[in-house]
């Protein structure tokens, strides 16, 4: 009888690194598409650039390293760094931030220390931080929601937002930007919250309008990740149900000072997204499944006090690069005990 010998691990998987970031690429289509239908084509023209720059930065680094262009574009890591960051970054952004953003993404955050899988930061969301604290003018005009401006109701078509984005159309661009419901939150002093959603067309029903519709979408996106096990549900679990419990304690049912109900937090700004496509991240994430409930409960936990007390109205990537700075402290403590040993 012959014995088949091979070492350890002995798990094996059908999914190779290209076709789950292929899942993630799919997976972000839902949220896309809200994006598109309640602010236009910017977000479209911001994923197509961010694409196209990643592929050349990244052929670029691959081959001063030495290393085959060809085997590592395959994996569509880069591409996911790009969609992620697009996704993030305001519709019309110039395309110089997109292009500042993604170049500082892959260079720097991925490949000066060593490429896809040795990065200690999630690439999209370092660049993202970097951005808004360089350029806060740009980084922080939001397009306005489908239906809230009396001039442009509906919102730029794909020639306008390409024009917009590449700068060939920037007097328009004011008139078609509107202050974000967490913005609004964070500056008012005085009005009730029923005064306030009353007061501002950027407020849906539960959360902003529009921003409730695409997390919505991203959260269906998030669930056919978990279907397709992915990642598992412990990390994005874990920060929502923090972020929803804090702001429950946090709300007093409708004064200034409330800070939002738990459905406004979950549904406004870039919850899910940051839920289930950015906290879920396996590389810069805690390993254990129970060091992935400590690092989404402090991701969760963050947020909420950045949005509550802190300088930023969303604050999901700077819990983000904090919760990836301390992982490797949460895996030190929640590491699983060694097989053999009670």
């Amino acid at each position: 009888m012959a014995f088949l010998r091979v070492t350890s691990p002995h798990a094996h998987t059908v999914q190779d690194t290209a076709s789950v970031m292929r899942l993630v690429l799919y997976a972000t289509i839902p949220g896309i598409i809200a994006l598109t239908w309640f602010f236009g084509f910017g977000t479209l023209v911001n994923i197509v650039w961010a694409g196209f720059i990643a592929l050349v930065c990244e052929a670029a680094i691959l081959k001063l390293r030495g290393l085959p262009v060809g085997f590592y574009l395959k994996d569509y890591s880069a591409l996911v760094t790009a969609t992620l960051l697009a996704i993030a970054l305001p519709p019309y952004a110039p395309w110089w931030v997109v292009l500042v953003g993604v170049a500082f993404a892959i260079i720097i955050v991925k490949h000066l220390y060593g490429g896809m899988g040795h990065n200690p930061f999630n690439p999209a969301m370092a660049a993202y931080v970097v951005l808004l604290i360089s350029f806060p003018v740009q980084m922080t005009s939001w397009a306005a929601p489908l239906h809230t401006l009396v001039e442009h109701p509906l919102p730029p078509g794909p020639l306008e937002a390409i024009s917009i984005n590449f700068g060939l159309l920037r007097d328009g661009v004011d008139a078609i930007t509107m202050a974000t419901p967490l913005d609004i939150l964070k500056q008012n002093k005085s009005l009730m919250m029923e005064d306030l959603w009353l007061a501002n067309p950027q407020f849906g029903l539960v959360g902003g309008r529009g921003w409730e519709w695409a997390n919505l979408a991203f959260l269906a996106g998030g669930v056919f990740l978990l279907a397709r096990r992915v990642f598992t549900w412990h990390a994005p679990v874990a920060f929502l149900l923090t972020l929803a419990l804090m702001a429950g304690f946090g709300y007093d049912s409708g004064s200034s000072q409330s800070g939002g109900s738990p459905l406004f937090h979950l549904f406004t700004g870039a919850t899910m997204f940051g839920a289930f496509f950015i906290v879920t991240d396996p590389v810069t994430s805690a390993v254990s499944n129970r060091g992935r409930l400590v690092y989404g409960a402090m991701i969760g936990l963050l947020v909420y006090i950045i949005r509550a007390w802190g300088n930023y109205p969303d604050a999901v990537a700077f819990a983000v690069l904090l919760g990836n700075f301390a992982a490797p402290f949460i895996d030190y403590y929640t590491q699983p005990r060694t097989y053999g040993h009670g």
